[in-house]
């Protein structure tokens, strides 16, 4: 898989391509760990929302590297941290990660807000509908697609080549 590395520039550029798509304001934002913290302080901080959630999600079956296979859609999600419902009803929330990949975090978090009476929209820097679990499912925001392996900024000294994991 090629990779794609970004510098601070570049995503102050996704930000800035992002900001004028998302209309309206929002009641708060729900940020998904660990991927979704940067963009998702970066784009508070831009768009004025200053109530702000945590999301943990994982997909036991998950490792790098696992297939992807039509059928982990509906694999049962751990949920290591989330917003009380009470916390998310009645709100439009925008929920914030770093790369849609399968989809499957991102996907799953909306629907429980969904099902705790909030309203959201998904916001990513990357769309890889390549491997999307959801056909036909897109992020509500995206500031660009891609198929490569994005190391993010924050991330160059601890992706999986210092790790010894690359392949």
């Amino acid at each position: 898989m090629q990779r794609e590395v970004l510098t601070w520039s570049d995503v102050d550029r996704l930000i800035d391509y992002l900001v004028p798509q998302i209309h309206g304001r929002f009641d708060s934002m729900v940020i998904i760990t660990r991927g979704g913290i940067v963009p998702g302080g970066l784009l508070a901080e831009a768009l004025d929302i200053t109530y702000l959630l945590i999301a943990a999600v994982r997909f036991p079956a998950d490792f790098p590297g696992s297939p992807i296979r039509p059928e982990d859609r509906y694999a049962i999600p751990e949920f290591i941290q989330f917003p009380d419902d009470d916390l998310i009803s009645g709100r439009r929330v925008l929920v914030v990660d770093d790369v849609w990949t399968r989809g499957r975090n991102i996907v799953t978090v909306a629907g429980r807000i969904d099902a705790a009476g909030g309203t959201p929209e998904t916001c990513v820097l990357h769309y890889k509908p390549g491997s999307s679990l959801y056909p036909g499912l897109t992020p509500t925001y995206y500031a660009a697609v891609t198929d490569r392996y994005v190391i993010y900024p924050w991330e160059l000294d601890r992706g999986p080549e210092v790790l010894g994991t690359w392949n």
